[in-house]
């Protein structure tokens, strides 16, 4: 299994989390988004995630390369799923390996919250009365 993908695919989360275990490892931390039914208290119905998939893989790449240098991971999965998306879906994974949880919680946090802001993958909002592009920087 890949260690960065983005797709159009639906997610296997266990197969995620599974593809990072490692005998070394003291703990998996993951972090699962999930399509919510709401935003500032409006009703969402779908989501729908567009991506510039080249840069959106090398930009992941490089983050995960960073977290790997900044903590020691044993090994690190981070999948993003483009399309639409009905309230539940799963549209990003990571998971992380580490020894210890610790560097695990850090480095998972730090991934997602990069991933937010530095890769170009680009989420719409549908509500009863319209839609939104979401700014990818809030």
């Amino acid at each position: 299994m890949e260690a960065v993908l983005v797709t159009d695919k639906p997610l296997d989360t266990q197969a995620i989390i599974k593809s990072v275990g490692s005998p070394e490892g003291g703990a998996v931390n993951v972090f699962i988004g999930t399509v919510r039914n709401a935003t500032k208290g409006k009703k969402v119905l779908k989501l729908e995630f567009e991506a510039y998939e080249p840069m959106a893989t090398k930009e992941l790449t490089k983050i995960v390369e960073t977290a790997k240098s900044t903590w020691p991971i044993l090994k690190v999965a981070v999948h993003h799923r483009t399309g639409i998306m009905q309230i539940g879906e799963v549209p990003v994974v990571i998971a992380v390996a580490t020894a210890h949880r610790g560097a695990g919680f850090e480095a998972c946090q730090f991934i997602i919250d990069t991933l937010k802001e530095a890769v170009p993958i680009w989420k719409k909002e549908f509500f009863e009365d319209g839609e939104v592009w979401v700014a990818a920087h809030p």
